[in-house]
């Protein structure tokens, strides 16, 4: 039997209702839907007139397998995600290791991951029972920190972006920038973050650097609020590997966060690494919309007056 994975944000009325259409339009197609254990918890712990009394249901009398994350990634072809672009970061930790797409409909604010909107859900999950789309991969990050004697300590990944950033609001923290084994630039700063070309209109954008096309193969390096006269976001290609090292004046510690969900603690005379991974996420897509148009519709950014070339003379 074919399964799905339904992975939802369960803190949203919308998105449980969803869940709700999702399940009924697979029975009647005989696949198995597949939820997160943590998930059926938290929805079946929400207040009695949140989630649909249908949907209850469903996940208590057998008619869903509710596994663990790691065995509900093993068993599934694709992934529904319904929630916004941080629902579809937590989907793909749950299920990077098993290498499966998964397709996000969006029921956040401005959403570039999810591509279908909820309004179309019927015809979204159809064409995915019936294998009527594409695959897109999204390279990703590989992160490793080092500690104050090269040991490595921990190693993480990130689709959008790891941040260095400092613990104590009112201080700065002071780093060294290496680029391909080479000193770059030292400072004091907010933070560094690093960044994909996915990432580029998450954090990255709103710390000042530049929108990257998703198929530009590249990583972005990007000082916050940094105290000093050349502070200008890098973009690295594949080949390149960076670091940002706490150097050993610092009287303060820094936080590292992953795609805004994972952290770690991080002292003076520690050590990031990061280059972009072998290993990409994979995005079922159900239409081949231009990058350009995305960025128009999201921002809502100003086109009139233009005019373009007439069919004839491209």
């Amino acid at each position: 039997m074919r399964r799905f994975l339904l992975y939802v944000h369960t803190g949203r009325r919308a998105a449980l209702r969803a869940t709700l259409s999702v399940l009924e339009e697979l029975r009647l197609r005989g696949v198995r839907a597949i939820v997160v254990d943590q998930q059926v918890e938290e929805i079946l712990a929400l207040p009695e007139d949140v989630a649909p009394p249908k949907l209850l249901t469903f996940l208590t009398n057998g008619a869903v397998d509710v596994l663990d994350a790691v065995s509900a990634a093993d068993s599934v072809e694709l992934g529904i995600v319904l929630g916004g672009d941080g629902t579809i970061l937590r989907a793909l930790e749950a299920v990077r290791d098993a290498d499966i797409p998964v397709h996000g409909v969006n029921l956040g604010h401005v959403g570039f991951l999810a591509e279908s909107e909820v309004e179309d859900l019927s015809i979204t999950v159809a064409r995915l029972l019936d294998g009527d789309y594409d695959i897109e991969k999204r390279s990703t990050l590989d992160i490793s920190v080092l500690d104050a004697d090269d040991a490595t300590v921990s190693q993480h990944w990130a689709l959008n972006e790891a941040s260095l950033e400092k613990a104590d609001r009112q201080k700065m923290i002071n780093v060294a920038i290496e680029i391909d084994g080479r000193p770059v630039s030292s400072f004091g700063a907010d933070g560094v973050l690093l960044s994909t070309s996915t990432g580029s209109t998450a954090y990255a954008f709103s710390a000042g650097g530049p929108v990257i096309w998703p198929e530009v193969d590249a990583m972005m390096l990007i000082p916050l609020a940094a105290h000093a006269l050349f502070a200008r976001p890098l973009v690295l290609g594949r080949s390149s590997e960076a670091a940002i090292e706490m150097t050993l004046d610092n009287r303060e510690d820094g936080i590292l966060t992953l795609d805004g969900r994972r952290t770690e603690d991080i002292t003076a005379g520690m050590r990031i690494e990061a280059r972009l991974s072998d290993r990409s996420v994979r995005l079922a897509r159900l239409a081949p919309t231009p990058f350009a148009d995305r960025l128009v519709e999201k921002f809502q950014l100003p086109v009139v007056g233009w005019r373009g070339r007439s069919p004839r003379t491209r």
